[in-house]
């Protein structure tokens, strides 16, 4: 029952991070409402780390700060900063719902950077998804709640986040994860400020309660509160963990539906379905390996 709730609660915040950036864009531009968010959460975690456990986490070194650059800048300059602008463009539930893509990539990916050849479940998968994307976002783009080139955006992201995964995995780190992830936001946002700096909208910007409530709900209840019921839920059970993504469109839908008042039709769910399919298929050897061996990490 612990981790039925746990579960749940991590599919709900964490499919409201597109939500959350639909109301901070309304009163900001993507790339201040990114920004700010970069550095509250990357300083917040390094406060944490080097001042509250002071004497705790060692401070990178040598080729570190390389690979921490190069992390940051998938995964928190590309990544996020392709998130927040394509959501200017798309549908809250388009923006969840391509999240959830984001195992088919890494999938993908590690069968490109490891050289070996993809299953045709893991290509049938990917197309699945692909598919459901496609046709989630069909009606969306005739009634203006979604165009192309948003949907291109969200899939660069996509990809970065996926070769940020594939990338971490293979290096060996000596740094404790709040570190890692503290400098990776961080370094992600001072790489930022260019972009920032030259194409924000400063006169829209409006650092009212709407603003500071976005970028707080993004960095407490989902960067913080979610991950950390994720790990949790990763070490119980990995392969088990998984399935609770499949909930995140569900919830990103519905919150986009209430909250926001997109719609919702029939190309939803047959997109979600499909989606939700083609993760399933993709990953059906490590469900089936759950049947036959155990796993209590």
């Amino acid at each position: 029952m612990r981790q039925l709730v746990i579960g749940l609660l991590f599919a709900l915040l964490w499919a409201s991070a597109a939500v959350a950036t639909k109301f901070g864009i309304k009163v900001a531009d993507p790339l201040i409402l990114a920004n700010v968010r970069f550095f509250l959460a990357g300083g917040g975690m390094l406060i944490y780390a080097y001042l509250i456990r002071k004497g705790q986490h060692a401070l990178p070194e040598g080729k570190e700060w390389l690979h921490l650059t190069i992390f940051g800048c998938l995964n928190t300059t590309v990544y996020l900063g392709c998130f927040v602008i394509a959501m200017k463009a798309v549908s809250a539930g388009i923006g969840t719902l391509a999240t959830a893509t984001n195992p088919l990539f890494i999938m993908v990916i590690s069968a490109l950077w490891l050289k070996r050849p993809l299953k045709w479940y893991e290509i049938a998968g990917m197309l699945l998804g692909m598919a459901g994307v496609a046709i989630a976002t069909y009606p969306l783009l005739l009634d203006s709640h979604a165009t192309v080139g948003g949907v291109l955006i969200l899939m660069l992201g996509m990809l970065s986040v996926s070769v940020a995964t594939v990338y971490y995995a293979r290096i060996n780190w000596r740094l404790s994860s709040v570190v890692i992830n503290g400098w990776q936001v961080f370094l992600g946002g001072l790489l930022f400020i260019p972009i920032t700096a030259f194409f924000a909208n400063f006169e829209t910007t409006h650092f009212n309660a709407q603003f500071w409530l976005s970028v707080g709900w993004l960095i407490v209840p989902v960067s913080v509160v979610a991950l950390q019921l994720w790990f949790y839920l990763v070490r119980k059970d990995a392969v088990r963990a998984s399935l609770w993504l499949f909930l995140c469109p569900v919830f990103g839908f519905l919150y986009s539906s209430v909250l926001l008042n997109e719609p919702i039709t029939w190309y939803t769910f047959a997109g979600t379905i499909l989606v939700i399919g083609g993760l399933y298929l993709a990953q059906q050897e490590k469900f089936r390996k759950q049947t036959t061996i155990p796993q209590n990490q």
